[in-house]
C-alpha cells in the first residue's frame, strides 16, 4: 500500500557530499514523522535525524550527536519527501542509510511505519 524509496547513495571521500531522497507513494491520506537511519556493518540500526510534520517544509528536527552540525535533514510535503544532505563526510559515516515514515493509509484510521529498502553509503579516507 505504502512504498518508499530512497536515492542518492554512493561512493564519495572524506570531507565531501552526498544528498539522499526517500520518496513515499501509495495510498497515503497523511505523513506524520519522518526519519533516516543508518547500519554500519556488524552494529545495531541507529537513528541519525528526524523531522516533523509542521508546515509545507517540515517542522522541528532531531539529530544524533555525531553527526549535528554536518547533516541536514529537511522534507518537502507536497511531494511526500524526505531529504538527508550529509557534508563533510567522514569514513565512520559508512552504512546503509534507511529512510522511514510513520504513514496513515486512506484504509486505515492510525499510523503506521514504514520503511524504505536503503541505500549504501560509503566514504573513504
Amino acid at each position: 500500500q505504502v512504498q518508499l524509496v530512497e536515492s542518492g547513495g554512493g561512493l564519495v571521500q572524506a570531507g565531501g557530499s552526498l544528498r539522499l531522497s526517500c520518496a513515499a507513494s501509495g495510498s497515503i491520506s497523511s505523513i506524520n514523522d519522518m526519519g533516516w537511519y543508518r547500519q554500519a556493518p556488524g552494529k545495531q540500526r541507529e537513528l541519525v535525524a528526524t523531522i516533523s510534520r509542521g508546515g509545507s517544509r517540515g517542522g522541528a528536527t532531531n539529530y544524533v550527536d555525531s553527526v549535528k552540525g554536518r547533516f541536514t535533514i529537511s522534507r518537502d510535503n507536497a511531494k511526500n519527501t524526505v531529504y538527508l544532505q550529509m557534508d563533510n563526510l567522514k569514513p565512520e559515516d559508512t552504512a546503509v542509510y534507511y529512510c522511514n515514515a510513520e504513514v496513515k493509509t486512506i484504509f486505515s484510521l492510525w499510523y503506521r511505519t514504514y520503511w524504505g529498502q536503503g541505500t549504501q553509503v560509503t566514504v573513504s579516507s
